[in-house]
């Protein structure tokens, strides 16, 4: 059995009105606590990712990273897709209502960098600065143009029908192995990270991501038929369709009258959040791994990358400071991957 919590580390879970929270707290000195960061983890994966970074905060800093629901050690609660990530950013929420923080320096990183844009969008109150790692495009995963409008009317190749199987039926299967490419062990080594980089703490990354809940309701979700290439469209449950761009839009950030200053730190060869992300079906598609694509006209590769780029600059001409850090021969972890610049970044942002 992998031993996953490190040393200092707490963990506990925190029961809200709307669920049994799991988390991980690593306290400030008493009576010396300066700020609260509160940490969002990605999709498969869990509050385990957060650890180091934790760790690596100064003595007066309390630090919180928050299971999500069906993720860690939470409650495995089914996921209402249709309200895109808003039940993952309401149990965020609840769970700071809940130990009575206040306004928090709140992290999101990949999918929850959309549950933490949400969070402001929905309760400003509660985020005094906001810091995107590797974020989820503005307007959710696949199947939208650089305006964020639909390809296709029902986001056709996005949502629950895009996880591949084989990798969905190893996370259910508690598979550690490196014998496969899809096996959680090498597509944390492939996808999460940018190749070559070593980390000896990597069996706690594959647990963290076992703890994925699978199935309709959890991971990756449902979906639906359609007459559109390459067959499917989202549909209304589980943790991909969140992110649907049918269901999922948090450009309304610009729109807060309370804009709290925002960090986005990337890595430059981030294989799952790009401008042509392999995660993306239209990219497979032109890349001629799955076949009948129809073009770049219909089907052109969502410009992830570019869209939060945009509306990030439309949040700082109405107001907000932004802050872009993108890491070269970095990936999609740049906690773990660049730890002292990831620091540095988030120590100036908490100010």
């Amino acid at each position: 059995m992998v031993d996953t919590i490190l040393p200092g580390i707490l963990a506990r879970q925190v029961a809200t009105p709307r669920l049994r929270a799991g988390m991980l707290e690593r306290p400030a000195v008493p009576g010396e606590q300066s700020a609260t960061v509160v940490l969002v983890h990605g999709n498969v994966s869990s509050s385990l990712f957060w650890q180091p970074v934790m760790l690596a905060l100064p003595a007066s800093v309390r630090a919180i990273a928050i299971d999500l629901r069906g993720f860690g050690d939470s409650e495995t609660l089914p996921v209402d897709a249709t309200r895109g990530v808003r039940d993952f950013s309401d149990d965020v929420a609840s769970v700071i209502d809940e130990l009575g923080l206040g306004a928090v320096h709140l992290v999101g990183w990949s999918m929850g960098g959309g549950v933490a844009m949400q969070l402001v969008i929905d309760r400003p109150e509660l985020v005094a600065s906001l810091t995107l790692q590797s974020t989820v495009s503005p307007y959710g995963f696949g199947g939208t143009r650089l305006d964020g409008t639909l390809l296709v009317d029902d986001a056709a190749g996005t949502g629950g029908g895009g996880a591949n199987p084989d990798f969905v039926a190893r996370l259910a299967a508690g598979d550690r192995t490196e014998e496969s490419p899809t096996s959680p062990l090498t597509v944390y080594r492939s996808s999460y990270v940018a190749p070559g980089f070593a980390s000896e703490l990597e069996s706690i990354w594959v647990a963290s991501m076992l703890s994925t809940a699978t199935g309709v309701d959890h991971y990756p979700g449902d979906a639906s038929g359609s007459a559109n290439w390459p067959g499917f469209a989202p549909g209304g449950r589980g943790v991909l369709n969140t992110m649907a761009p049918t269901h999922f839009d948090t450009s309304a950030i610009v729109d807060v009258a309370e804009k709290p200053p925002v960090l986005w730190i990337h890595g430059a060869q981030d294989a799952i959040v790009g401008d042509a992300s392999f995660f993306d079906l239209n990219q497979l598609g032109k890349a001629g791994i799955i076949p009948g694509w129809p073009g770049d006209e219909l089907a052109p590769p969502q410009p992830m990358v570019s869209q939060t780029r945009a509306v990030l600059a439309r949040y700082a001409e109405r107001g907000g400071a932004v802050t872009e850090v993108e890491l070269d021969g970095c990936g999609h972890s740049p906690h773990l991957e660049r730890p002292a610049e990831f620091l540095e970044s988030l120590l100036t942002q908490i100010g």
